[in-house]
């Protein structure tokens, strides 16, 4: 990386991350659609609150709670602790973990120790990040499965983010063929491989090509958490980008929308939900809707700019809430949690 791409590197990672922690980028005109969904209270559970039982598999790791810390930071030294905070919380309370893209590893390779982890969560399910774009900018199985061994993660999540590169001056917005080389990458690599959207949801469509290509598992990543495409409007010097950034406020498929896409289209397949989720209800919610794990992000990332136990602190509500929920259902598990009859669109919707 010329010194200019790693200026340019450094201050784009350093804007999202201060956009994202100081301004108001979540979507305005778009909800989750998890607030159209309410459980039926159950009086008489018939079931043991301290039995409650939030334990998982996903991709052959057991999880303690259904619970991904998704994908966020990294490439920049401020990205270092705030890694660490996270992964130290997944590995207390047994959670799954990504990291932020990887890309500037392959030319800035120093810059791994932003991402590295493994030292204080050894146990967690971990994964390695790359805009699936990048397959068509040089990029190819090799250097994907190098991505996964420099941080000696457990899989690799492939981030679709077409709405965000369109509206990021310099971005890349070559999306043709893509599919296939998503197609090779699944085939080639020896760990599993997770698509996932950065905040406008996955269709039915999509889903049906991802399964097709042998994907393992898909994020739907959807619309009514944080916007990207309001950050890359507050970051940007073009005026005819930020200008035209203030029209997809409402643009993007609602999570619970989604869900229920990806689910249809892909029924065997592990489906993690995202995109605005925020407390233990909503958690319960999305696993009653289809997922078989959720992932947080913006809420934790302010807490791990503070300590390991303010994301510790965030994340044992969350789980409480979600045991609570459940009991109040009468679920012992999530199997029963993710057929139950008790959930119910609500009236008018």
């Amino acid at each position: 990386m010329n010194p200019n791409q790693d200026s340019s590197h450094h201050r784009r990672k350093l804007e999202h991350l201060e956009i994202a922690l100081k301004q108001p980028v979540q979507f305005k005109e778009v909800s989750t659609g998890l607030e159209k969904y309410r459980f039926v209270h159950q009086a008489l559970p018939e079931i043991d609150l301290s039995a409650i039982d939030l334990s998982t598999s996903l991709f052959g790791k057991h999880l303690s709670a259904p619970l991904l810390i998704s994908p966020m930071v990294g490439g920049i030294e401020e990205a270092v602790q705030i890694n660490r905070n996270l992964a130290i919380a997944a590995q207390k309370l047994g959670l799954a973990m990504g990291v932020g893209s990887e890309r500037c590893l392959t030319r800035s390779p120093e810059l791994v120790q932003t991402y590295q982890v493994r030292d204080v969560a050894p146990d967690i399910l971990l994964f390695a990040n790359l805009g699936a774009v990048q397959l068509n900018y040089g990029y190819g199985a090799a250097e994907c499965l190098k991505l996964v061994r420099l941080i000696e993660a457990d899989g690799l999540i492939l981030h679709l983010n077409p709405l965000q590169e369109a509206l990021q001056e310099g971005g890349n917005g070559n999306f043709a063929g893509l599919i296939e080389k998503i197609k090779a990458v699944c085939s080639e690599l020896p760990v599993p491989v997770v698509v996932k959207e950065v905040g406008y949801g996955i269709s039915e469509e999509v889903a049906q090509k991802l399964k097709e290509a042998g994907v393992a598992g898909i994020d739907v990543a959807g619309a009514g958490g944080t916007s990207w495409s309001e950050i890359e409007r507050l970051r940007a010097s073009n005026s005819v980008l930020r200008k035209a950034g203030e029209f997809f406020g409402g643009w993007g498929i609602p999570t619970a929308e989604s869900l229920l896409m990806v689910r249809k289209a892909a029924p065997g397949l592990p489906i993690i939900a995202s995109g605005g989720i925020r407390n233990g209800i909503e958690v319960a919610k999305a696993i009653a809707l289809g997922a078989d794990a959720v992932g947080m992000a913006i809420p934790l990332l302010q807490a791990a700019v503070n300590s390991p136990a303010e994301v510790v602190d965030y994340l044992n509500t969350v789980i409480e809430t979600l045991k609570i929920a459940m009991f109040c259902i009468g679920a012992a598990n999530l199997s029963e949690l993710k057929y139950t009859p008790f959930l119910r669109k609500s009236q008018g919707e």
